[in-house]
């Protein structure tokens, strides 16, 4: 696996990264988070990014 870290991930997907961090679990996709408490840091998984960004399509319009 490749991890993205928070910055990377909202730049890729063009969001905020305040945007990401209120919606990613919402919107459907995968946090992993290593570490505890207030020094965790959240990764995400490429390839589960890049799954979600294809499940997005908008097909017609």
């Amino acid at each position: 696996m490749r991890f993205m870290d928070i910055r990377e991930t909202a730049e890729y997907l063009n969001v905020s990264v305040s945007w990401l961090y209120k919606n990613a679990t919402r919107s459907g996709l995968v946090v992993y988070r290593f570490g505890a408490g207030v020094n965790s840091k959240i990764r995400f998984d490429v390839s589960e990014i890049e799954a979600w960004v294809k499940q997005q399509r908008v097909v017609g319009e």
